[in-house]
Parts: C-alpha cells; structure tokens; sequence
C-alpha cells in the first residue's frame, strides 16, 4: 500500500504535465474532442475506431491500449452535463503519450491489460448541456429496451469486449454529503448490485475490493469525503445489467468540492484514481483487500446546500423568529454556447442545523429585510451604472426599473435585478422564491442578498453581480 500511495502522489503532482488544456471549460462539445481523437489515431499506440453514430449524427469512438489478457472497459458522459471524466480520460491519454519516468509502469500496464475508453456516449445531450440524449431518454435507463442508439452503441462495444472490469463514470449533484459528516461527497463509489437482493457474487465482490483499495488511496487527497452511492437494484441500468454478465463494475461519481464549482480538482482526483485502479487490475493487488472496507463507507445523504445564512431575526406580524436560510444556484443555460447564469432560489427556511454549506454566514443579530422595487424608472443600463449602488441598497433596494429598452438575456448587466416592462413584482421569503433581501445592524446595511449571492457593505467598489432580469 505504501508504494501504491508513493505512485498517487506522484501522479498528483505530476497532473499539470498531462492536464488537457483544450478542456479548460466544463460545458465543452463534441467538436471540442473530436480534434482530440483524430490526434489519437496518429499515435501508434492507440487504436481508435467509429462505434457508430448518435441520434444527430455525431460519431461515437471507441479508443483502445495496451495488448494484455485483462480487460477494462471504461465509458463517460452517458448524461450529456456529466463531464468531468470526459476531461480525466483525454488527461490519461496525454499520460499514456508523453514521456515520462513512469515508462515502467505503462510497459507493464499494457503487457498484462487491454483498456478500452468510450468517452462522451451522449454527444446529443452534452450539446445542449442536458442529462437526457435528443429523444428525452436517459441513458442509463435504456439498457433493457435499447430504444437509442446511443445504448445500442454502449451495449455492441460491451459485449465484444467482455470486460473482466468496466467504469461507469458520471457526475452527481453537488447536494450530497459523507454521511452525517457535515464534508461534501467528493467522489462516491458503487459496485452495482445485479438483482434485488443485491446477491455478493464473484464479480461483485471484486468491484468491492478494487473501491476498498480505492478509499485507502483517495482518502489522502479527500479524505472524508468519500461515499458508497445508493446500491438499490435499478434493472433498466448499464451498471446493474453488465454486473449481471459477470463484468466486476465500478460506478464513480463526481460530486461537489468547495470552491470548485467547475470540478477540475475533481477531474484530478479522477485521473488518479482511473490509473491506480488501472495498476491494481494489472497486478491484482485488490484481490487483498477486505469488503468490509466497503461496506462501511458512508452513504450519500442530500444535506449540502450551495450557501447557508445562519441565525436570521425575521420580524412577522409583530413577532421575531431566528430562522436559517439554505439557498441553492441552478445553471441555466444560455442558447448552445459555453455560457449560463445562475438563478438561485430559497430551498428551505428554518433550522438547518443538520445542513452543511459550501458557503456559510453567520446572521446572528442581523435582520431580515424584503428586498424593494425603486420606484423610479431608469432609462438606460449606463444611467444604472452611474449610480451609487450603496445608497440604493441602505435603502433595501434590490430590484430597479427599466423602461424603454429590449434585452434578450434573463441576467442583469449590473449588481441589481432589473424588471422590464413595468411588470408587478413583490419580493417574498418563502420556500422555492428567488432570494432578494438586505441583512441590517440596527437600520445600517451590512449585506445584500440579490439572487442568493452575498454583497458586503464594506466591499462596494463592484458594480456586477449576478443578478436576474424580470420581463
């Protein structure tokens, strides 16, 4: 273990030679690899090869190494607005192409393993940065009816490979925590059970051992914020269903880090933990490891929120009330480019106390005042900008009127919202509601809250933010 420890931490610190930069943004397409694969097939020791062609036509690769008896089979971005390990495979790659001290290793890795990559199954979806392929369907829930070509494509290359081990490799939402440890669930891991009962065959418990491995290898780049994802036997499934073969399947999910909305830490640790599974496959080394290892891993619980205000006085009907506020962001999508603004909105109020943010505050003696419309109409987004946003928000000021002037986008151009059109709009402190309020000392403001983000009264030099457009 010492020395499989000794490797992933050179790996880590060796990452930025071998990071690909032409990925540098999460929403990338499909015309963003393509390049990448084409490269590939210059290369002797890949072979690269069309699997077939997805809804919308855009072709589906299957890109192979090494020459050994031992076969791993390893398929990304089945949910199109999954790419973190997309990004870590083309990493691999460029390990497996440069030069380097590890040129040991990857002689004995190719003598005894053949490794097969399917990156990006679901072009379609991960054009328009959406979960589902074109037709709506979700993959993963296509391996019985085979109804998409994007699964019969996943299925034909599974079944010439008959993988001896396969990762399924997607990304979950950033909600999920270790357990009721407070950390975020960086990386969750599953050997997918292949009936309800959730049987331990050979295959299974080889799955179970590799992520045993795994825990001991990661925990020192994450440690605590490693997680057994939910095992219920789903049938419709790849996972499930290639288990059922005999395949030993590891599912790994990326999760939430803090600071690190865009995941490329995550995309880090998943190039790490690709190649020591690669190695410990090669030289069996997971066959010495206890199940129990696994088992014991926390599981998922949803209780991380984007950021928590704590100890808010609200004052209702003459009463005060110290209540908590957990607010989440969604990324909606502008048209089919890179871009997206956030939205935020109120999940819940009240105590949170078994929460965790990735962002906190704390409110005590601050109060709860609902967000105002100005009442007087601006003419322009420049007559905007030249006023000064610290009086209108000592004012309560969060949303300002703008009239005579068409804009396309859903998000402001400055720090306030904007509502177009002169529509009625009244602010509110309830569940689901988007979060516009002002956080007093007494009758001074101290922090704004626009569309959930946090503006601090001593840091008033900025004039954007992330603010929404009503219309």
């Amino acid at each position: 273990m010492a020395q499989d420890i000794q490797f992933a931490w050179s790996l880590y610190h060796g990452y930025e030679n071998y990071k690909d930069k032409h990925l540098s943004n999460r929403r990338f397409k499909y015309s963003n690899i393509l390049p990448l694969i084409h490269h590939l097939k210059n290369k002797n020791i890949f072979t690269v090869k069309k699997a077939g062609e997805s809804a919308e036509g855009r072709d589906i690769y299957l890109i192979s190494i090494g020459n050994g008896d031992k076969k791993i089979f390893c398929w990304s971005q089945m949910h199109g607005d999954e790419p973190t390990a997309t990004a870590a495979l083309f990493d691999i790659f460029n390990f497996f192409l440069t030069e380097n001290h590890f040129t040991d290793f990857k002689h004995f890795l190719f003598d005894n393993t053949t490794i097969n990559f399917m990156p990006m199954v679901n072009p379609d979806g991960a054009e328009l940065f959406q979960r589902r392929n074109i037709f709506e369907i979700d993959l993963n829930r296509d391996a019985t009816q085979n109804q998409s070509p994007e699964a019969k494509i996943l299925y034909s290359a599974f079944n010439e490979i008959k993988p001896d081990f396969g990762f399924n490799l997607h990304d979950q939402d950033r909600a999920y925590s270790a357990g009721l440890s407070g950390k975020s669930a960086a990386i969750s891991f599953l050997a997918p059970p292949f009936d309800y009962a959730k049987t331990l065959s050979e295959s299974r418990t080889n799955s179970m051992k590799l992520i045993s491995e795994q825990y001991n290898l990661l925990s020192d780049f994450i440690p605590g914020h490693i997680t057994k994802y939910q095992d219920d036997y789903e049938p419709r499934a790849f996972g499930d269903n290639f288990t059922k073969s005999g395949s030993s399947i590891v599912l790994i999910e990326s999760g939430g880090w803090r600071d690190d909305r865009e995941k490329e830490f995550l995309r880090k640790i998943n190039f790490i933990s690709l190649l020591t599974s690669f190695k410990s496959i090669a030289e069996e080394s997971y066959l010495t490891e206890k199940i129990e290892t696994y088992q014991s891993l926390p599981n998922n619980e949803k209780l991380m929120m984007d950021f928590i205000i704590r100890h808010i006085t609200v004052r209702k009907f003459q009463t005060k009330y110290i209540v908590d506020i957990g607010i989440n962001y969604e990324e909606v999508n502008i048209n089919k480019n890179y871009s997206f603004y956030y939205k935020a909105k109120i999940e819940d109020i009240g105590d949170l106390s078994v929460y965790s943010g990735y962002k906190e505050l704390d409110a005590t003696g601050l109060t709860l005042i609902i967000g105002k419309t100005y009442e007087t109409e601006f003419n322009s987004v420049n007559e905007i900008k030249s006023v000064d946003p610290s009086s209108l928000l000592q004012k309560g000021i969060t949303n300002l009127k703008l009239s005579n002037v068409d804009i396309e986008n859903n998000y402001s151009p400055v720090l306030f919202n904007i509502i177009l059109n002169n529509i009625e709009r009244k602010e509110e402190l309830k569940e689901e509601a988007v979060p516009n309020f002002i956080l007093c000392d007494g009758r001074k403001f101290k922090y704004a809250i626009i569309n959930g983000f946090l503006i601090k009264a001593n840091t008033m030099g900025r004039k954007e933010g992330n603010a929404l457009i009503f219309k």
